[in-house]
Formats: structure tokens, C-alpha cells, sequence
């Protein structure tokens, strides 16, 4: 006997599908290049296996009974699924195309300002960005190359590391003016902050290990807000709520054009970092050594510009 949760035979489901949709056997094997009567038996298999009747035969044709109308519905959007992805996969052939997983603060405050250059120096690919959250998984997150916030440790992949995990803490222009100058660590105890919440194991720098680097007790949280995730803490920032831990990449821009300034120049560093992660498990579209190569110009771009 099949086991409870055994998929029945594809070609069974394709028939079921076909005739329940077109409410016709004689239409279902019109569809499906086949015959009436092999139509007819695959349903029958399907129904034997199932115990149970998917259709009520009338002279007029066929009508789901409600275990067929529960079927019909998990079958086809199944089959839709599958189809959304085989016209992915033989669109991207076609046209090229590359999928970057990244998180939302380095998409936002990173990638997006260098769009129109990526797209320049990579025409006719069909370049699709998509965020997550909860940190980069190979089996769980399908994507052409990731850039992942980490300790450069994704089994099976590859990793290169691009920017290590350096934060200050930055705040709008007006908020400085508004309150007592900063001079050391130790002022910043008494000043509203704004903090990302935290994730168990801790995947990011957070004031409290800010402050513990030196040697100092952090207050409590209730003193600040809480976010869930970068973008709003950054808005915050710039909107002179308080004051943010700001990490190299993500806000040197907005440091560099006046939106935010450093209280501290002397970054926290961890052993972390943003890493470019290869997914080895299958052939690579054409598009991911073309995304490598503008990246890493992107960084020597960054480097030169820093010391200009």
C-alpha cells in the first residue's frame, strides 16, 4: 500500500488536471496529444489510489465531486508554480539575466545609488534584486550570487570577503547641534539611540556589544527606539531622531554628502563583514562573472576615492 504522503504518478495529475479544467475527458486528450480512453484509465488510477471518486460521469460530460474540487486546486497551482519557473529558467537563457539576493540595508543604501552603472556595464541582462532579512541560506534562498552579511561561512558555497564590519555612530547635522559635543564613548550613554532589533545568535553589532568594546555598560534600550530593520533606524537617523550605529559601506555615502555626520571616528570592528557568496551547485548564468567584475571595479573605485 502507497504510503499517506506518496505524490501519485505526474501523468496521472496532468490528466487530472487537464480534464477537470476542460470538464471533458474527450477535450483532455485532445490537449494532451493522447486518447480518450488512456485519459479515462489515468483518471481511474488516480481515483483507485486516492479511494475515493474525483469526478461524477454524466451523459454531457464530467463535474469535480468535492474531493476532486480539493484536488484540483492543490494540482493546479502546482502546475502553475512549475510553469512560472521553467518559463524563468528558459527566459533567462534567452535573455540573460542574474539574480542577486542581498539584505535591505546594503540594496538600499549600496546597490541602489550604482544601478544606472550596473546596468551600463551590463546591457541586455535582466537584473532582479530581491532582499531578505534572515540572513543568506544556499538551500533555502535561490538566487545567482548573494552579497550576505556574515562570518564568510556558507557550506558549500564561496565566499569573498568585501567589506569588513566597521561602525561608528552617526546622526544628522541638526541633532549634533542640538546637543552637548561628543567626545568620547562614554557621552553617547545619555543620548536617545536607535537600534535594529536584535536576532539570537547575534548576527550584527548592536549598541550594547558597541558599547562593551569599550569597556563601557550600555543603557537601557527603553532610553532609545527599536526598528526592525536598517532602513527605518537610518531614516530615523536622518530625520534627527537619535542616534544610529552607522557600518562602512552602508552610510559612508551619506556621510560623505553631509546628510549624517560621525560622533566617533575611530570605528568597532568585528571579524564580520559583507561577502560575495557563489552557490556551486549548478552552472552559472553568463551574467554572474560580468556582476564580479563590475563589483570589484566598484570597490577599486571606492578605495581610490577614499584617499583622493
Amino acid at each position: 500500500m502507497p504510503g499517506p504522503d506518496r505524490l501519485p504518478p505526474m501523468q496521472t495529475l496532468t490528466a487530472f488536471e487537464s480534464a477537470a479544467r476542460l470538464a471533458s475527458f474527450t477535450a483532455a486528450a485532445r490537449e494532451l496529444g493522447s486518447t480518450q480512453p488512456a485519459v479515462s484509465q489515468r483518471i481511474v488510477q488516480l481515483e483507485e489510489e486516492l479511494g475515493t471518486p474525483l469526478f461524477e460521469r454524466g451523459h454531457r460530460g464530467v463535474t469535480l465531486t468535492p474531493e476532486g474540487t480539493l484536488l484540483y486546486q492543490a494540482v493546479r497551482s502546482g502546475l502553475d508554480t512549475i510553469r512560472e519557473a521553467t518559463a524563468d529558467i528558459r527566459a533567462r537563457r534567452a535573455t540573460g539575466s542574474l539574480t542577486i539576493l542581498t539584505d535591505a540595508g546594503f540594496a538600499t543604501y549600496w546597490l541602489m545609488p550604482r544601478l544606472s552603472r550596473l546596468n551600463t556595464s551590463m546591457p541586455g541582462v535582466n537584473v532582479k534584486i530581491v532582499t531578505s532579512q534572515l540572513g543568506y541560506d544556499p538551500h533555502r534562498d535561490h538566487a545567482d550570487i548573494a552579497i550576505a552579511f556574515g562570518d564568510g561561512h556558507w557550506p558549500p558555497c564561496t565566499s569573498t570577503r568585501l567589506f569588513p564590519e566597521a561602525v561608528t555612530p552617526v546622526c544628522s547635522p541638526a541633532f549634533r547641534d542640538a546637543h552637548q559635543p561628543v567626545m568620547s564613548a562614554q557621552d553617547l550613554a545619555h543620548l536617545p539611540l536607535l537600534h535594529v532589533q536584535p536576532t539570537e545568535p547575534e548576527r550584527w553589532l548592536a549598541w550594547h556589544t558597541w558599547f562593551a568594546a569599550y569597556g563601557l555598560p550600555a543603557p537601557e534600550q527603553s532610553q532609545g527606539m527599536m526598528f526592525n530593520s536598517y532602513s527605518l533606524v537610518v531614516q530615523a537617523a536622518l530625520m534627527g531622531q537619535g542616534v544610529a550605529l552607522g557600518w562602512t559601506p552602508l552610510t559612508d555615502e551619506l556621510v560623505a554628502s553631509g546628510q549624517l555626520v560621525r560622533l566617533l571616528e575611530t570605528p568597532v570592528t568585528t571579524e564580520r563583514g559583507y561577502y560575495l557568496v557563489c552557490p556551486p551547485s549548478r552552472p552559472a548564468p553568463a551574467a554572474v562573472p560580468l556582476f564580479r567584475r563590475w563589483l570589484f571595479d566598484e570597490l577599486i573605485h571606492v578605495i581610490e576615492h577614499a584617499h583622493a
